[in-house]
């Protein structure tokens, strides 16, 4: 059986929501890092940089959520959540996905833990580039915000739902408690995040995780 290993709220969510879309069988197993256990020898082994989420699917071991993703999508076709290989549309499916966790992401954990980018104890240094990161944070929202104007369609890829969807609203979502706007607040990606929100895949994720309002 697939196991997820997940901590709530965090990058696991989108591997998350992907299963409760794909309807597949699958086990979540919490790793509490509150009490470090994404830091035991255990689950070292199984990522070695002490993150989540990891996939176990048999003897495969894979961690990067993006990576995730697209083993999920490759092996279950039914739903499709990605389009069909050699595609116009998979390579934008590649490009957005690819951004997602190299641009999106990577500078949101800047934000969330910009100590890691100074040395012990500047403080002033820190906040400087928790500063720094959200605003680049606010003009990649608004990238978004434009790829779903210039579609039009309800989902990130237009009119079909695919694994995109989960990235995007997943790392949205980190931004709820921005004291810049949003990613709620703009005139796409609101409407957007709700239609996200009503999905039962969605629903049942903020279920399971036990997570409280404000959702986004």
């Amino acid at each position: 059986m697939i196991k997820l290993h997940y901590y709530p709220s965090t990058a696991a969510m989108v591997p998350h929501i992907v299963l409760e879309e794909l309807g597949v069988p699958y086990q979540r197993i919490l790793v509490d890092r509150t009490q470090g256990a994404h830091k035991t020898p255990d689950y070292l082994t199984l990522n070695p940089n002490g993150l989540m989420p990891v996939l176990t699917d048999g003897d495969l071991v894979l961690y990067e959520t993006a990576a995730i993703c697209l083993h999920l999508c490759d092996t279950h076709a039914d739903p499709a959540l990605a389009p069909l290989l050699g595609t116009a549309e998979r390579a934008h499916f590649y490009k957005w996905l690819m951004w997602l966790t190299n641009t999106l992401q990577a500078t949101l954990i800047i934000y969330f833990y910009p100590e890691r980018w100074v040395l012990p104890g500047n403080t002033a240094g820190a906040a400087e580039v928790k500063a720094q990161a959200e605003a680049r944070i606010g003009g990649l929202l608004d990238q978004l915000d434009a790829e779903l104007a210039r579609h039009g369609g309800p989902w990130f890829a237009g009119a079909h739902y695919s694994a995109l969807d989960p990235y995007v609203f997943t790392l949205c979502r980190w931004t709820r408690n921005f004291s810049s706007p949003a990613a709620r607040t703009r005139p796409q990606l609101g409407p957007y995040l709700q239609r996200m929100l009503g999905r039962p895949a969605v629903q049942r994720v903020f279920a399971a995780e036990e997570l409280a309002p404000p959702f986004v």
